[in-house]
Order: C-alpha cells, then structure tokens, then sequence
C-alpha cells in the first residue's frame, strides 16, 4: 500500500508573491473598482449581503461565528470541532468557565477566539486555567468568545464553496493551503536571528496585535522545526499557497453534503484541518469555523502567480458572488442597506481593536 502524503505544516520558506508585496491598501484598489462596477451593473453595492440568508449581512461583515455552527444539521455539526461560547462580562470567574468546559468534554489546550472576528485576531491558544484567566481579563466586556476543541492535525485549508440557487450540486472554487509561520533551526542561530533573516516572518514581530510563542534566545537545534504562531494569517508571517488541484469528486461532495445541511448557505469558506492530503482529498477534515461571502479568494496570494494572475481569480470570485446574490435577490432574499453595512464594519473594527493579541 502507498503511504499517505503527510500534510506539511511547516514547509521550506516561500518567497513573498508580487501580490502580496502590494500594500494592502493599493491591492484592494482593483478589488473596489470591480466592486462598484459590479454593483452598477446589478443594481446594488451591498448585493452580496443577500448571498446567505439568515447570517448577518449575509457573512460580508458583522458576522459571528456561532451564526454557522447554529445553521448546521447533524451532518455539519459531527464534522466541527466541539466549543462552548462565553459571554465576557465583569466578575466572570475562570473556574466557571472550566466547570462548562468540563461540561462540555474540553479540556485544555483549548483555542480562544472571539466570536465576531477577522483574520485570526484575538484568537489564542490556552495551555492552560492561568492562560484562561488572563485570557477573559484582556477580552472586551459585552462581547463573545469561543472556546474549541485544539485540533492537533498537522493541515490547515480553507475550502471556497458556491452553489447556485436551485442548484443540484454546489462546486469549489478554489482550495487554499495555509502554512504556519516556522523556523528550521541551524544549532548556531537564535530564533530571533532566524526571523529576521526571513522577509514574511519578520512581520510577525512588529505586528502589535500580536504576541510570539517563542522564546526568541533561544537555539534551535540542526533541522529543529520552530512553529511560531497559533495562526497562520499572512499578517503574522504564515504563507498562502493555491491548493485547488487537490479537488477530487469525494472532497466536493462531502463540502456540498455539509453545506447543504446548512440551510440555505450558497457562498463561503470552511476552515478545517486535516491529517494528510489523501484524507483531506477523501472529505477526511474537521471544520474549524465557517465564513461567509466576504470570504476572501486568497488562495490567490500563492507566491507563484504573478499580480494579473491573481486579480484573475479574484475577479471572477467577486462575479460569481454577485451572479449568485442577484438570483436569490429574484427568490426574495434583500440585500441590506450601505448605513447598516458600515455600522457592523464600524462595530467589527471596533472590536478587533480591543481584542486580546493573538499569539
């Protein structure tokens, strides 16, 4: 029997794309401007927001995690990490919310992340009842946050989904595999040294809604893989790399199968885990969370396409979102207003500011 490829959590260093040289600002600049023309051409900018009924603005902006989780069926919710969600609020006591997580079958390593969220900030990873409690100390009152069952699996994807309303089967559209930012020791360097050498890994030490898992002093053995962070966002120094050609038959179907269970979810991305790429390419993968059609094609970013590669497929992810929208807009589904946008934008932002960093 042939072995299983493994999934590689920590790959040889990828170079940093032109794509993703671009400040983000004037990379967004193309993005907006098809936007817009999109949005004259069907009549409506915030169209997408009726993408997904039932989830704020469609999962544009605003969205909250528990949205999806409580969308599912049986079929999607056996394939999702167990969480509890908390209410941050003065006087809540750590002991509480272990008796719910024992309650629940958690027990640490837990990870932490707010429930209305954004490229992984405030997510944590708790090692233990200390870093629990530091953890609800720094975490905004008012506001939600989950805690998920620590998903040792090596893989992380994200799988784009889109269905046509009416449709008989949804499709992926894109795969992305996400490499979490990682050293390899020489037994000479400190890990700090090792950083800096690296251009994608030194953002992870000037990111301020960040913290480093590592002791940047200390020396890595010869060949010593040094994972870095909880996340694997490119903010913190994690590469992107366009993994669609590992669709099969199977992966589509048992995607199609949970979003289907979902109710009336069309457009968006699962995060999961996986062991090995087999498993992941035979629909083997727990989900992670869910996003909805402000879902970004980033798997676009791989370092291999050039910028007009990239666009390419962004553009025709932002097509096809609005070909979408505008069919279930025929069905009955509105869009919501621009002033109610921007107020969950604002609210979002808000929030993330004051989010504990990630680590």
């Amino acid at each position: 029997m042939q072995a299983e490829t493994p999934a590689i959590e920590h790959p040889p260093p990828l170079e940093v794309g032109r794509f993703e040289q671009l400040p983000k600002w004037l990379n967004l600049i193309p993005m907006v401007l098809q936007w817009m023309w999109l949005g004259v051409k069907y009549g409506s900018i915030t169209l997408p927001s009726a993408a997904n009924p039932g989830i704020t603005s469609g999962g544009m902006v605003g969205d909250g995690k528990r949205e999806y989780f409580g969308a599912m069926g049986p079929l999607a919710r056996a394939m999702t990490a167990d969480f509890i969600a908390v209410k941050s609020r003065t006087g809540l006591a750590p002991s509480t919310v272990t008796a719910r997580m024992r309650a629940a079958d958690l027990c640490f390593p837990v990870v932490a992340k707010p429930d209305i969220g954004w490229c992984g900030y405030g997510v944590r990873l708790l090692e233990d009842q200390s870093g629990l409690a530091d953890y609800i100390a720094r975490f905004p009152r008012g506001e939600t946050f989950l805690l998920q069952r620590y998903l040792p699996d090596p893989g992380e994807a994200g799988l784009f989904y889109m269905r046509d309303p009416g449709a008989p089967a949804g499709r992926l559209i894109g795969i992305l595999l996400r490499h979490y930012p990682s050293v390899t020791g020489n037994g000479v360097d400190m890990i700090d040294e090792l950083v800096a050498r690296d251009a994608r890994l030194r953002r992870a030490t000037t990111n301020p809604l960040h913290e480093c898992r590592y002791d940047p002093r200390r020396i890595p053995a010869a060949g010593e893989v040094v994972r870095l962070s909880t996340v694997a966002s490119t903010r913190v120094g994690g590469a992107y790399e366009d993994g669609t050609d590992y669709a099969t038959p199977a992966l589509v179907a048992r995607v199609d199968a949970i979003a289907r269970d979902m109710g009336e979810f069309l457009v968006g991305r699962f995060d999961v885990r996986y062991r090995t790429l087999e498993r992941l390419q035979a629909g083997e993968f727990i989900i992670m969370e869910v996003n909805g059609a402000g879902s970004e094609a980033v798997h676009a970013w791989d370092p291999r396409y050039s910028i007009r590669a990239a666009y390419r497929i962004v553009f025709a992810k932002q097509r096809l979102l609005f070909r979408i929208s505008a069919a279930n807009r025929r069905l009955g589904r509105r869009p919501v207003g621009i002033w109610r946008l921007a107020r969950l934008y604002l609210r979002q932002q808000r929030a993330i500011r004051r989010y504990p960093p990630s680590n």
